[in-house]
Parts: structure tokens; sequence; C-alpha cells
């Protein structure tokens, strides 16, 4: 049988109450909970369809949504999902493993979606899928190449991944690392996607080989990632 994920193993059942309450915080004493979404729509202008992946609690889908992205949210925590369907029931909110998203279909169609009988075709792909908060390292073990391969079929042609992860126990709710960058930009390379660029922060700092990274990949017209 196949490994829990790592965040399984981390978190309990009441993870989005606490998480949500940890941001709530941040926000209340004047910190910027808004990085991720701030960087993600400089990327791309409004009206881009988005996929939050490993959405939780909903923090960058909704504020993305705010500022006129087309925004989906799945995440594999009930709790998180919970939490975010409190905060924007307008929104698709849909429970999924990221390691199999062979059976989602037609994702803009969700019968969550707030708007009765609008449905998009399943061939529609995303123009940008964010996976922030160290969505990667947190998957289940084994399952990493996966995933990424089926985030990146989910992309149209010039899409973009965005991710951002720890690299170090100091940077991961972990005791040590579990995914290195030239680990992922293999797996991106595999899945059709190219290097676009690669950033410290989400406030988007250079970056210059320290314990976090934010990393951009496009997906090629081919489907065949760069061999940089």
């Amino acid at each position: 049988m196949e490994q829990r994920s790592r965040w399984a193993d981390i978190a309990g059942d009441d993870a989005g109450e606490r998480y949500a309450a940890r941001f709530a915080r941040l926000a209340e004493s004047g910190a910027d909970t808004h990085g991720e979404a701030r960087l993600c729509a400089g990327l791309l202008p409004p009206g881009a369809r988005v996929l939050d992946a490993g959405c939780g609690t909903g923090r960058v889908a909704i504020r993305l949504a705010e500022l006129g992205y087309d925004c989906v949210g799945v995440d594999l925590d009930a709790s998180m999902l919970e939490v975010a369907r409190r905060a924007a029931p307008e929104l698709p909110w849909i429970l999924a493993d990221l390691s199999d998203l062979s059976d989602l279909g037609d994702l803009g169609g969700s019968a969550e979606r707030a708007v009765p009988g609008e449905r998009r075709g399943q061939g529609e792909r995303f123009d940008m899928v964010v996976a922030a908060g160290n969505v990667i390292p947190l998957l289940a073990p084994g399952t990493e190449a996966r995933t990424v391969a089926g985030l990146a079929a989910l992309l149209r042609p010039g899409g973009l991944l965005v991710s951002g992860f720890g690299l170090d126990a100091a940077h991961l709710p972990l005791a040590s690392a579990t995914v290195t960058l030239d680990d992922y930009d293999a797996w991106c390379r595999a899945s059709g996607l190219a290097p676009l660029r690669r950033l410290a922060t989400w406030d988007g700092a250079p970056y210059d080989g320290g314990g976090y990274a934010v990393s951009v990949h496009v997906r090629t017209p081919s489907g065949r990632g760069s061999e940089r």
C-alpha cells in the first residue's frame, strides 16, 4: 500500500482551524500574508485560470480571486477545505490527492461551482498551477515525480507551474529536507516544463543558494522540458 503523505503524518484532525488561526494572527500583527498571490499576479493578467494545488485553507486562491483570477482549489486535507469553503463558498474547492488527478475530469465544472449550469470543457487547461506552502516536500514519498507530471498535464502550452518549498529543516515542518532543486528540476523537465525563474522568496528576491526557493517553470509547446 502506498505511503501516506508527509503532511498527513504531521497534521492533526483540526489542521485547518490551527492553520487559519496562525495566519490570522500574522495578519493582525501587520505581517504580509499575500506574497504568494502577489507574485503570481505579477506573472499573468487578471482573468487567467489558476489551480491552487495543495490549497489548504484557500489563502492564495481567495486572494487571487479577489484580484480577478479564475481560481480552483484542490487539497487532500478535508479540515483545510472546510475552512476554505466557509471563507469563500463561491469558489470551487475539490478534495483530491495531487498524486492522482486522473479522475478530476472537468475541474472548472465542479458541482461546487457557484454559477449554476456553468461548465467548462474537459480539454480546457490552466494558465497557472501554484503549489505554495511546502506542497512538494510534504507529498507521500515516491509520488513526487508523478505529482509534478500530473500538474504539468493540467497546464496549457505556455502555462506556468509556480512552486515554493523549503530545502532544509529550518524551512520545513520536518526533521530534514525531502526534495532537492536538482530533483525538482528533473521532474519538471521530464514533464515538459522548462525553467523560467528562480527566487529566494515570494517577494521576488533573487535565489542565492539558501534554504528556500520559489521556482517558476513554463510548459513548452512541444511538451518537452529544457535540457538546461
